[in-house]
């Protein structure tokens, strides 16, 4: 490699991880600047090199869908708000990017920027929820980010990150220690309950994973938070099962609206930023509904399924399995099996809290996720050193840490 390519790759590693951090505290600075000039970086370095990183295999799956979202948005009844709505799809160069600039030993480091941001990010939260009155439901913690639903999924995402690496991690465990109990009590004063449900069926599959018998680790912790936390916080966590509570009403309503719209819009969906426009008619039918409109189905699934149709729904789950299948060797490679975790982790927590709410068309969720998804399967490619990510022999062919011997 010449010292302008090898130059070139310093800089395309600085300003990814740099945008996998910074995203977490300010989604124009991270999406509108660092990752536009790693992109345009990691397209230069095509270019001249005329060949790509071999990608993930949950690439193709990802790139089905991005092709069927364009189809739906062409077949929109309004196709231009439905291409606007589509630019998002951008956002799926995170995995070329990722691949080509994090490979190797970087992915590890990649990952501590995250944390790092991560809990800085957290302390925010924690100021605003202890100092500056954002205490109640009506006014929760957002960091420095515009709404605190992005926030607490952001911070879901970075527990992910920290857990798996005090879980999996052969060394320098103390910065996860230090970070961790900053992100769990950001991510609990969100009162954001499917935040809460992800990151605790992610760290639950962590631990069940390294040890079974960790699997009691995370129900103990849970429980005692709750004893532990204000009253608005264990108020909001008994609201999880009130089938009386407005938003799980609403949410009853809008999952069935969903299904009213995929049974008129089966193959292609109502069209990208179709939903809200289209919402009070199908709300006419459910008088027991709360909110008079609304911009999304709070449910991934039914979301991509409504907006897009079925076939590419099963893109995306075909994309989810793939990711996970894909991870879970990574993970029985030995190779960064903390990386690994931290992405298996994330792809859960997703799944979890999407059944509640639509993360995945958050600009901010979906950098981060595809991110950690990604780093896995760089840190398995040498960088330019020659080098792989950092690897504990012991776990080497077992992710439980036991000797393959």
């Amino acid at each position: 490699m010449t010292r302008s390519s090898a130059t070139l790759d310093r800089i395309g590693f600085v300003l990814i991880a740099a945008c996998l951090g910074v995203v977490q505290l300010k989604l124009l600075l991270g999406q509108g600047v660092l990752f536009t000039l790693a992109a345009i970086v990691w397209l230069v370095v095509v270019i001249r090199e005329g060949k790509l990183q071999r990608l993930p295999a949950f690439a193709l799956p990802l790139g089905i869908y991005a092709l069927l979202t364009l189809v739906s948005a062409a077949l929109s009844v309004n196709p231009k708000a439905s291409f606007i709505d589509s630019k998002q799809l951008v956002l799926l160069l995170m995995v070329p990017v990722v691949m080509q600039f994090a490979r190797g030993e970087r992915a590890t480091k990649t990952i501590d920027v995250i944390i790092a941001v991560g809990a800085a990010g957290a302390l925010v939260g924690v100021v605003q929820y202890a100092v500056l009155g954002y205490d109640h439901l009506e006014a929760r913690p957002r960091g420095l980010l515009s709404h605190y639903m992005t926030y607490s999924g952001v911070l879901m995402l970075v527990v992910c990150a920290a857990v798996a690496r005090l879980v999996f991690g052969s060394g320098r465990v103390i910065w996860p220690m230090v970070a961790v109990p900053a992100l769990l009590v950001a991510l609990v004063v969100t009162n954001t309950r499917n935040a809460w449900i992800g990151t605790f069926l992610a760290v639950s599959v962590l631990f069940a994973i390294k040890n079974w018998k960790l699997m009691l680790v995370a129900p103990v912790v849970a429980v005692l938070a709750l004893v532990l936390a204000p009253g608005v916080v264990q108020s909001r966590a008994r609201s999880i099962l009130d089938t009386n509570d407005p938003a799980n009403r609403d949410r009853i309503v809008m999952w069935k609206i969903g299904r009213d719209m995929v049974r008129d819009h089966p193959a292609f969906g109502m069209g990208p930023e179709q939903i809200e426009s289209n919402y009070t008619r199908y709300r006419e039918a459910y008088p027991e509904a709360v909110n008079p409109t609304n911009p999304h189905l709070h449910n991934v699934p039914i979301q991509i399924a409504a907006e897009r149709g079925i076939p590419a729904l099963l893109a995306w789950l075909c994309f989810v399995g793939v990711a996970a299948f894909g991870l879970w060797r990574q993970m029985r490679a030995g190779i960064a099996p903390d990386v690994a975790g931290a992405g298996l982790a994330a792809l859960v927590a997703m799944l979890a809290a999407g059944l509640f709410e639509y993360n995945f068309g958050d600009s901010e969720f979906m950098m981060l996720l595809l991110g950690l998804i990604t780093l896995p399967f760089a840190a398995a490619k040498k960088d330019l050193g020659g080098r792989f990510a950092a690897q504990d022999p012991a776990q080497r062919n077992d992710p439980r840490g036991r000797s393959s011997s």
